[in-house]
């Protein structure tokens, strides 16, 4: 080999090597940095920052501590007796709840929500129910529910961050199980599960819904009106995929701080992405977990209520009557809509599965005490789990504690 050729044969390996030092280095201090942030909790920044993904599993449970939820129940013009209701059948001193009457509700009915809530001794005595007495416009076919949910989330989180699940519910939803059965079958469940039923098959939806621009007035009228359709389509996003289904979730708080506290922006890009959007409410949620890495891994497919719908669907399911009892307490659900106002499967579900009796607002549970029973709270963490408990655990088993679960996420 001649001298030039021996010569090039060490220099190039040198000024190779020369390269990969800073390379080198910069991966040495990701790491260091990576077990910084893990070491004080700060994780889930360092992974937005530098776009590396979480492992798409789910956590280990927390054992059979009991957990915490947190409701949104909202309601319209004519709801405060059945969100009234409602509120009740949901009761536990364990959880924290946010009401609403929306701006379409007479102030009457606002102002007798908030009075009742403050009048009520129990409720006084826990402080664990939030009115929302500044009304909010809420119109399901734009983003005003949106926007409603996310304003709830907010009030809960700065209420405390000692919960585990938010829950949106309407009005027109109930439960088919008690409280205490709830908390028992989910005490069993990893704390970052996330329910929200989803698909990217868009299907009629594409055209219907995706591709249309409108504009809500909702956010700028006083009175609620049809929104507005714009002349133009647009086309589907490439930025991120877009996801659709059930306007009713239960997020985990994780989740609830990712949405709420933006420190990723596609949470903000998809809120101002469906702003325009038809139905939004049956996108947002979807589309947010799907698209964020750290998320799609927790997100079990199914919205935890029975819904009976036409076939194919329409915009409002069948209203709930007795007949469909059976098919009810037969699908596991732990809750349940559409229902007519004080028709009489209310007071069956009461009765047959709340243990509700007699007339009483309060659903007893192991929380109870004082005479009357439920007047005082005992021990919160104290459940006393029916055969409630037991439906939901197969459900659970079902759409968490299966193989469908990591098959049916984010497809």
């Amino acid at each position: 080999m001649d001298t030039a050729k021996l010569k090039a044969a060490f220099v190039r390996p040198a000024m190779e090597r020369r390269r990969l030092w800073p390379l080198l280095l910069m991966s040495i201090s990701l790491v260091l940095l990576s077990v910084a942030a893990s070491t004080l909790g700060l994780l889930p920044y360092f992974r937005t920052v530098f776009y590396l993904p979480s492992p798409p599993q789910a956590a280990e449970p927390a054992g059979l501590r009991v957990p915490r939820l947190a409701y949104l129940v909202s309601g319209s013009n004519g709801d405060l007796e059945r969100l009234w209701r409602a509120l009740w059948a949901l009761y536990h001193p364990r959880n924290l709840y946010v009401v609403h009457l929306d701006r379409e509700a007479p102030a009457g009915e606002q102002q007798a929500l908030a009075a009742r809530v403050a009048n009520d001794s129990l409720f006084a005595a826990v402080g664990n129910v939030i009115v929302i007495e500044k009304a909010n416009m809420v119109t399901y076919r734009g983003p005003t529910m949106v926007a409603n949910t996310l304003h709830a989330c907010a009030l809960l989180l700065k209420q405390s961050n000692d919960w585990d699940w938010f829950i949106n519910l309407s009005a027109s939803d109930y439960p088919l199980v008690t409280q205490d059965d709830l908390l028992h079958a989910f005490s069993t469940l990893p704390r970052n599960i996330s329910f929200v039923e989803h698909t990217s098959q868009l299907a009629w939806k594409e055209e219907q819904r995706a591709k249309p621009v409108i504009v809500d007035p909702g956010l700028y009228l006083n009175k609620k009106t049809d929104v507005f359709w714009a002349s133009q389509k647009r086309d589907l996003p490439t930025a991120f995929k877009l996801f659709t289904g059930s306007a009713w979730v239960a997020l985990s708080r994780e989740f609830v701080e990712f949405t709420v506290w933006g420190w990723d922006n596609l949470p903000r890009i998809l809120l101002m992405y469906y702003t325009n959007f038809v139905s939004s409410p049956e996108g947002y949620f979807q589309t947010a977990i799907c698209n964020a890495p750290e998320f799609a891994g927790t997100v079990a497919n199914h919205d935890l209520h029975y819904i009976r719908w036409d076939v194919p669907p329409k915009q409002h399911p069948h209203l709930l009557t007795v007949e469909d009892m059976p098919s009810m307490v037969g699908s596991n659900a732990p809750f349940a809509r559409k229902f007519p106002r004080d028709d009489p499967v209310l007071d069956r579900i009461d009765e047959e599965l709340l243990g509700r009796r007699n007339g009483n607002l309060v659903v007893p549970g192991g929380w109870c005490a004082g005479d009357p029973p439920c007047s005082e709270v005992g021990d919160a963490a104290a459940l006393r789990p029916g055969k409630g408990a037991e439906r939901v655990a197969q459900l659970m088993d079902a759409i968490v504690r299966s193989k469908k679960f990591a098959q049916s996420q984010c497809r």
